[in-house]
Formats: structure tokens, C-alpha cells, sequence
């Protein structure tokens, strides 16, 4: 009888941005601040999945650059930036972190990323719009990267 491997726990950017989301759609409904975020988020089951210096970094990236993320949010958005669903808020906050301020990701990925959390997390449709308004921002904050693909 051959030993079993102990399972592999993974640790993955993807469940870092799911919560991340989680963490950042609670501070906008709760106005929860970044503690209180992060001591809620070790609670969570998907917890041991994520990489932990990588939701470290988004959630404190996004709440270290809020105001400089929906500045650019609100040129691209059809709406008062208040109005947003906090779910599409929280998802436009994670890539346009990433589009803004971690230009070790490519602008796909972080469209794609924030696509992938509105089609599972998002409203009807939510999706569309999530891309819509990450593309536009792409173009101008990543106009190089854009303009080479």
C-alpha cells in the first residue's frame, strides 16, 4: 500500500482578490475600517487558500488609494460613483488598484480578474459593465500596454 501525499494547499491570487472583495464590499456597506476588515477575513474559510501578502496588499493598497482610484473611476462611470452597487465598487476598486498601482500585472489580467469576480459575484449583467468601465480605464492609465496589444 503506497502513502498518500498530504494535500497541497494552494495559494492563489484569485481567492486573494474573492477576499479581498469580501473585505472591501463589508467596509463599504459598514464603513469598517482596515483592522477590522482583516480580522474578519482570517475568519473566513477560503482564508488558508489565498496568498496572504497578496490580499495584504490589495485591501491595503485600495484603502491607501481610494480617493485617487474613484477620481479615475468617476470619468468612466455613468453614474455618481456613490451610486455603484458595492459589489461593482469593491471589484472596480480591486483591478483598478491593479491597473493603477501593480504594473507587475498585466492589464489583461486585471481586467479578466475583475470580470471573473462580477460574473460570480456581480448583478445581471454586471459583468458588462465591470469590463466596460476597467477597458477605459486600462486605455488611459496603461495607454502603452493597451496601445502594444
Amino acid at each position: 500500500m503506497a502513502e498518500s501525499k498530504p494535500k497541497k494547499v494552494s495559494k492563489n491570487r484569485r481567492k486573494s482578490r474573492e477576499l479581498a472583495l469580501k473585505g472591501l464590499y463589508q467596509g463599504l456597506l459598514n464603513a469598517s475600517d482596515i483592522q477590522k476588515i482583516r480580522r474578519d477575513l482570517i475568519d473566513d474559510p477560503d482564508f488558508k487558500h489565498v496568498d496572504e501578502d497578496y490580499l495584504k496588499q490589495l485591501i491595503e493598497g485600495v484603502k491607501e488609494n481610494q480617493p485617487a482610484i474613484d477620481a479615475k473611476l468617476t470619468q468612466f462611470i455613468d453614474r455618481a460613483i456613490h451610486e455603484l452597487s458595492p459589489v461593482e465598487h469593491a471589484i472596480l476598486y480591486i483591478s483598478g488598484y491593479e491597473l493603477m498601482f501593480d504594473l507587475s500585472i498585466p492589464y489583461r489580467v486585471a481586467i479578466n480578474e475583475g470580470v471573473e469576480l462580477a460574473k460570480i459575484y456581480g448583478g445581471t449583467d454586471g459583468h458588462k459593465y465591470v469590463n466596460g468601465v476597467l477597458d477605459k480605464l486600462a486605455a488611459e492609465v496603461r495607454s502603452q500596454e493597451f496601445r502594444a496589444n
